[in-house]
């Protein structure tokens, strides 16, 4: 849906994008992931630089996944270190690897892994890339991956709409907990947000190419939180907590 027409009206430019993947899932129909039309559908839809993780890192081979978006490096992609939860010793390693690489944040894949909140592995990793200073972004139900990563700096990418109030309540407590605004598309998803613990909090991320990306940008554009609220959620946030320049 790289056509859309909303794009080519009045809607804000996103300069990060938190929330890229390449690959494919091998067990559901879908887009392939190659990263060439990645890149284009960020392209059309007015995104200048997305923060990209690999499905191969995920499913299938952690350190040729992660040799494949070092790979796709360049002014357009920020690499994104995926984590094997299902492997922790394998993972404290990688993270050890990716950080001597220069990488600036790594992913984790809870659902598609079938790893819950409570198993050690979790908390374990966590710590483990918080220690070596990277920003963790991370899948699953934020009423039950809070806990683990607690004292953390990370990006909740898949909170609902219908859990935000969980969302705010735990990071009133937690200063590094940041979310996606890929499904807080209600009236008043991003000004809540924005209202309770601060604009700073939301990062546009749109999950390319297994979703819209439009949606969350258009969202963003109608949002009530004024034009530097506007751009610091489109790009600016990313890059203050991953570290990089304006």
């Amino acid at each position: 849906m790289t056509g859309n027409p909303f794009v080519a009206g009045d809607l804000p430019p996103v300069t990060l994008d938190i929330d890229v993947l390449v690959g494919r899932y091998a067990d559901r129909p879908g887009p392939t992931g190659e990263p060439a039309a990645v890149a284009g559908t960020l392209a059309a839809n007015g995104v200048e630089r997305a923060a990209v993780a690999s499905l191969r890192a995920a499913l299938f081979d952690v350190g040729s996944g992660n040799d494949e978006v070092v790979a796709l490096a360049g002014p357009g992609v920020l690499p994104v270190g995926g984590l094997d939860l299902r492997d922790p010793l394998g993972a404290e390693r990688e993270v050890v690897r990716l950080a001597e690489r220069g990488f600036r944040a790594v992913r984790l894949f809870p659902d598609e892994q079938g790893v819950e909140a409570d198993f050690p592995s979790v908390r374990h990793v966590a710590r483990r890339a918080a220690e070596a200073g990277l920003v963790v972004l991370t899948g699953g139900d934020v009423r039950r991956f809070w806990r683990p990563l607690r004292g953390a700096t990370v990006v909740f990418l898949d909170t609902h709409f219908y859990h935000l109030g969980d969302f705010v309540v735990v990071a009133r407590d937690e200063p590094g907990f940041h979310t996606s605004t890929r499904l807080l598309n209600s009236p008043d998803a991003l000004e809540t947000v924005a209202a309770h613990v601060g604009v700073e909090r939301l990062l546009y991320g749109s999950r390319t190419p297994f979703y819209e990306p439009v949606v969350p940008r258009l969202r963003l554009a109608r949002a009530g939180i004024g034009p530097s609220g506007v751009a610091a959620v489109a790009g600016g946030n990313a890059r203050r907590i991953l570290g990089l320049a304006e």
